[in-house]
């Protein structure tokens, strides 16, 4: 089993580092580029991606091909088309954005087929996941550094070649994983079934679904912080922008380690609920930090990240994985991905980027009143974790964990 873990770590590490080495600094390359009327939608495709395959691939997953092989295949058709990023952004902001359309639409469906792979390996969830998913943070933090610090290229092209060549090394450590067959095998596959119906059955269930709304309707004022946070963090005055955004992954890892206590203590309603609250506080910070230029209030947001993550995205994981039988669990995990990082995320891009430019003055550069934005994500949130706090309650889940936890 340790040898498992390990290699489970490793697939996280390389799993976040690729996320991690281009997507918090490409809007500042687009800035730096001229290109920061497009910068929501570089923040759209993979949400875009996410409505479009991970459902699907969670299918063929549990269907027909082991999820070790599937990953790799995903990963050397994402090294391809991030290697072609700096050649089309020459070419103009629309090709640039095709190019990272392809890379995550390769890349989005791993992220639930990577969770599929470790629950299907792990016997203990609430113990085990935690411990294996915080090499995911450490791979963002060294992906971070690597291009922040080491190679200064936060608004460089090296970006997308050091995600291209963590891509290649990824496709090829996935052939080493545990063999995961398709838990579903020979078992008679429908239409239905192919687009996902035997997840959305979860749906049902009045506190799923509460759960699933309220993950897609937080995930719409989040999109800020992916898509313009490095943006404020450099017109507030750090240096090294990913490097200074690394410190809420640093946070991460500590809330990580710190889950299976949290678990027992305030199970997953209340894990949840201090996620959201954790996002209101952010957004507030940021607001008020702007008119100064208040760096240590810009920090204490950023090193909120910790909580804003783990306590609710990792806890979306596990309590979705308590759900379901295991025949649909790369269904359900592809689902719960659809609807945050696809739907969610995604809507949240085009809403935050036409706020943002509500308060932008054109202008070279144009100057953006971020005062303002940040105010207007911190109320939506709010508003979605007063709702979450009324209408959801999982006695059975709740049991359940409390259970496993107490052993």
């Amino acid at each position: 089993m340790a040898s498992v873990r390990t290699r489970l770590s490793i697939m996280m590490f390389l799993q976040f580092f690729i996320w991690g080495a281009w997507y918090v600094t490409v809007g500042n390359y687009m800035t730096a580029h001229g290109m920061f009327d497009y910068v929501s939608w570089a923040y759209t495709v993979g949400p875009i991606a996410a409505i479009i395959s991970p459902v699907f691939l969670g299918m063929i997953a549990d269907r027909f091909f082991a999820t070790e092989r599937v990953l790799a295949t995903m990963h050397l058709i994402g090294a391809l088309s991030m290697f072609a990023v700096p050649m089309a952004a020459e070419a103009g902001p629309g090709y640039m954005i095709a190019m990272l359309m392809i890379h995550m639409l390769a890349y989005m469906p791993t992220l639930g087929l990577t969770n599929t792979l470790a629950f299907h390996n792990i016997v203990d969830q609430e113990r085990d996941f935690p411990l294996i998913r915080v090499f995911g943070t450490i791979g963002w933090i060294a992906a971070n550094w690597v291009v922040s610090k080491w190679l200064h290229g936060d608004k460089e092209a090296v970006q997308f070649y050091v995600t291209g060549i963590a891509s290649i090394a990824l496709a090829a450590f996935s052939l080493t994983l545990p063999h995961t067959p398709p838990p579903a095998a020979g078992k008679k596959v429908t239409l239905g079934e192919i687009f996902g119906v035997d997840a959305l059955a979860l749906l049902k269930e009045w506190p799923f679904m509460v759960f699933i709304l309220g993950s897609f309707l937080i995930c719409i004022p989040l999109a800020a912080y992916y898509a313009f946070a490095p943006v404020f963090v450099e017109k507030i005055g750090f240096e090294d922008v990913a490097f200074a955004m690394s410190f809420g992954q640093i946070s991460e890892i500590v809330f990580m380690l710190s889950m299976p206590l949290f678990f027992r203590r305030l199970g997953v309603k209340w894990m949840l609920l201090v996620g959201m609250a954790a996002w209101v506080a952010r957004y507030g910070l940021f607001a008020a930090a702007d008119d100064g230029n208040i760096k240590w209030m810009v920090m204490l947001g950023i090193l909120l990240h910790g909580i804003c993550y783990d306590f609710f995205f990792v806890t979306g994981f596990i309590y979705t994985d308590k759900k379901c039988s295991k025949e649909i669990r790369g269904q359900a995990q592809g689902l719960l991905v659809l609807v945050t990082q696809g739907l969610g995320l995604g809507i949240g891009a085009q809403v935050v980027g036409r706020l943002v430019a509500n308060y932008t003055t054109a202008g070279e550069p144009p100057v953006t009143d971020w005062g303002s934005f940040w105010i207007v994500p911190a109320a939506m949130a709010g508003v979605v974790m007063l709702l979450f706090a009324f209408l959801f309650n999982d006695r059975a889940v709740e049991e359940k964990v409390e259970a496993e936890t107490a052993e």
